[in-house]
């Protein structure tokens, strides 16, 4: 507390002098430390001083692009991301070996979905710097999206043994799920969350990531827990309200399953928060509210336009599962599959095509989607009624009570679905 206290009165001293004064303190390992336990927004206002205080130290540049990244995590807003943009950009133009900007920038095109392009600059900065597990972290995440699984466990594997903490075990749990191992993620996750991070955010965003594959794996009662560990650390907190949504209309629990999806919905407005709720005002009779929910997707993929993202996987999806503007969900996945072509694109891409009745190209997809046996119920309903119209009832009844195995209500709609086509399929 004295230190946040402390740069608090730093902050408010007169310009110049105060922020040398600042720049200063910061030498002090113990006063660097507390600075990341800062909010982000007073982080971004003393990174913003010192950079006017100390024009040509890059550093302050770059400390200011991290944290906007860090904000654009917590609130989805892309103007973060192009603001952290300009400043690594303009840190690179005066000097194009800036390791440190050279990091930042495999972030930001991270965050903006060129795979291809994280996956060449990281390797790079392997070879300038093979000990930083930075490096080996953007490789691997940049080779789970390119769909190549081995050589993304082994970047992994080198950035655990790097640097064994949050950033490296959440990871190395996300793979472990992809690849099929569940309760192997499970507890990777704990190992992650117990080595907490100075930034609330980065612990409130793991333990939603336990509480989803707790859910995926009908496990209710401990993902409700872990979305409640993520608001309490983190208040708000608009994937943990939207967990705890999933959770309760999993339950039966409308009323409260709108309340929390609607929380999430207002701090950030992604299309699966419009799609949920859709779902649910559909089911309670409410149809006036569930039209709103409809065009608000449409209104949702005007911003990602305008921000610079033409395609939106998990627009398409909601889009699919409607059967709604089906021309410009297969355009979207088509789009995004020239950078990104995981098991979760291919499973996108095979319900596209199967609400679009393109059986055979569908199987296809949704086979490479199962090739890791990823314990995502929505990706074997997905194969499941693909199989029914295609006219294999054998392997349909199999892959839809295999998603029904892993989670009976995995998506209420869905669920019930399922069982409809189970029934049907055993007359």
């Amino acid at each position: 507390m004295k230190y946040a206290l402390l740069f608090g009165c730093a902050l408010i001293l007169n310009a110049q002098s105060g922020n040398e004064r600042l720049g200063e303190l910061l030498q002090d390992r113990a006063l660097f430390e507390a600075v990341g336990r800062l909010k982000t927004d007073d982080r971004i206002a003393m990174y913003q001083a010192l950079a006017l205080a100390k024009p040509a130290d890059a550093h302050y540049q770059m400390q200011m692009a991290a944290t906007y990244l860090q904000k654009m995590r917590e609130t989805m807003d892309p103007e973060y991301l192009n603001r952290a943009a300009r400043l690594i950009e303009g840190v690179l133009s005066d000097d194009r070996n800036n390791y440190e900007a050279l990091r930042l920038k495999s972030a930001i095109e991270l965050e903006r979905h060129r795979f291809p392009e994280v996956e060449r600059h990281s390797r790079r900065l392997t070879e300038i710097a093979p000990d930083d597990p930075w490096n080996w972290g953007t490789l691997g995440d940049s080779l789970m999206e390119l769909g190549r699984y081995s050589e993304a466990a082994d970047a992994y594997q080198t950035m655990v043994k790097l640097r064994p903490d949050m950033s490296s075990y959440n990871r190395a749990a996300y793979y472990r799920f992809v690849a099929g191992d569940s309760n192997g993620a499970v507890e990777i996750m704990k190992r992650a969350i117990e080595s907490g991070s100075r930034s609330p955010e980065n612990v409130a965003w793991c333990l939603v990531d336990l509480g989803n594959i707790d859910l995926k794996v009908g496990r209710s009662a401990e993902a409700e827990e872990a979305f409640q560990a993520a608001l309490k650390l983190f208040p708000g907190y608009h994937p943990a309200n939207a967990g705890l949504g999933r959770v309760y209309a999993q339950q039966g629990k409308s009323p409260l399953a709108i309340e929390q999806f609607l929380k999430a919905e207002e701090a950030v407005p992604l299309p699966e928060y419009a799609a949920a709720l859709e779902d649910l005002y559909e089911a309670a009779g409410r149809a006036d509210e569930a039209r709103k929910q409809a065009a608000r997707l449409a209104v949702i993929e005007k911003m990602d336009q305008a921000a610079g993202f033409p395609a939106n996987r998990n627009l398409a999806l909601a889009y699919a599962d409607r059967g709604r503007n089906l021309d410009r969900a297969l355009a979207m996945i088509r789009e995004e599959m020239k950078s990104r072509r995981d098991v979760y694109e291919q499973d996108a891409l095979a319900w596209v095509l199967y609400q679009t009745k393109q059986y055979d190209d569908a199987k296809q997809a949704s086979a490479k989607a199962l090739e890791l046996n990823t314990p995502e119920p929505a990706f074997y309903y997905h194969a499941g009624m693909i199989a029914k119209a295609s006219g294999d009832a054998g392997e349909a009844r199999k892959l839809l009570a295999k998603a029904l195995e892993l989670n009976p209500e995995f998506q209420p709609r869905q669920a019930a679905q399922a069982r409809a086509a189970l029934k049907e399929l055993s007359k």
